[in-house]
């Protein structure tokens, strides 16, 4: 699981690198930049997901006594 989170982490950056690249700072709201803008906080929101799942999987294997 922990691998798992960490590909999907970097699967998420990468795709926030390259819509940013598709950004057009002069018409934010309109065309391409809007899907890129949507495709950005959507990879926001899988890492801070998966991130929390990383966490919660850490209290859990803490509460059962493992390392």
């Amino acid at each position: 699981m922990k691998y798992f989170t960490i590909i999907i982490t970097i699967l998420a950056t990468a795709l926030i690198i390259y819509n940013a690249t598709k950004l057009n700072f002069e018409n934010l709201f309109e065309g391409d930049s809007v899907i890129a803008l949507i495709t950005i906080l959507a990879a926001l929101c899988a890492i801070a997901l998966l991130q929390i799942l990383r966490l919660s999987k850490r209290v859990d294997d803490k509460l059962k006594g493992k390392n």
